[in-house]
């Protein structure tokens, strides 16, 4: 993971280095997005439910009107409650999260018009896609019933790194997912453009919220962990722990946890000469 993040770092800054090396070639631009994050799992299957403010920068290096690469970073939050769910089983269930989410991540964007900021009218706005790799930091925490909010990875909720738990070690809070979305982008100047741009993030993670499988031993986790990970671990209304829910649905394991950037983008280009729209991007995903 320590590569690949190296790897990822390094062509994540091609963009800036591009700025500094080509800022006379016309086509480096940078920008701000505002917007929000949300995410999708074993908590929560809406989209845009439990979305909290985000925000980050972007450069660009457009290659023509049509083809560009970017990097970003970006910085949101995400949360969910099974107490705003419409299953009676999740209310029950009653868990809850929250985590920061911190993405660093290069994109390849593809226009569907030419576009370039300063053009001709019909070369001054255009819809585009991306696509690309991310390297993202995230913390779930859960609130206990003092309501103090508590990390959980370090309380094995679901036995990660126990004797028959959900993994053979606890879950990595440096994840790589693959951003891709769309957006839609316009000139509103000589010099400045103006879009908004929605986007997701496929994790290969299911412990964004610290759900995933089933209940594991609480005897265990208080022996091994503390007392407070059997009751981070299992918080269902009106039901005391037993040896009997051991290996009972806890989360699903079948589906992999997502989370979302999405926002209203302005960039700006470096130089007078430069021939190629900047959008920067929040957000979201």
């Amino acid at each position: 993971m320590k590569k690949f993040l190296n790897i990822l770092t390094v062509s994540t800054l091609i963009p800036l280095f591009s700025c500094a090396q080509y800022s006379k070639s016309s086509k480096i631009d940078v920008g701000i997005m505002v917007g929000g994050s949300y995410y999708i799992g074993d908590l929560n299957s809406k989209q845009f439910q439990f979305t909290k403010p985000a925000g980050g920068i972007v450069f660009r290096y457009c290659f023509n009107k049509r083809a560009a690469i970017r990097a970003n970073l970006l910085m949101g939050s995400i949360t969910a409650s099974d107490s705003y769910s419409d299953s009676q089983w999740q209310r029950d269930r009653n868990l809850d999260f929250k985590s920061s989410i911190t993405e660093l991540s290069t994109q390849f964007e593809f226009n569907f018009l030419n576009y370039k900021i300063g053009g001709n009218d019909d070369q001054n706005f255009s819809p585009y896609i991306f696509m690309g790799l991310a390297g993202f930091h995230f913390n779930p925490q859960g609130q206990t019933a003092s309501g103090q909010w508590v990390a959980l990875q370090p309380l094995s909720t679901e036995g990660e790194g126990l004797p028959g738990g959900s993994l053979s070690h606890q879950y990595k809070l440096t994840q790589v997912s693959i951003p891709f979305g769309v957006g839609f982008k316009t000139c509103f100047s000589k010099n400045m453009c103006f879009g908004f741009e929605w986007g997701m993030r496929k994790t290969f993670t299911d412990y964004l919220d610290d759900v995933s499988t089933t209940y594991y031993s609480p005897a265990i986790l208080t022996n091994q962990i503390g007392a407070l990970s059997a009751a981070m671990a299992d918080k269902r209304l009106g039901k005391e722990p037993t040896v009997s829910d051991v290996g009972t649905q806890r989360g699903n394991p079948g589906n992999k946890d997502w989370y979302s950037f999405f926002g209203i983008v302005l960039t700006i280009r470096i130089n007078k000469s430069n021939s190629c729209a900047g959008a920067l991007k929040m957000g979201g995903g």
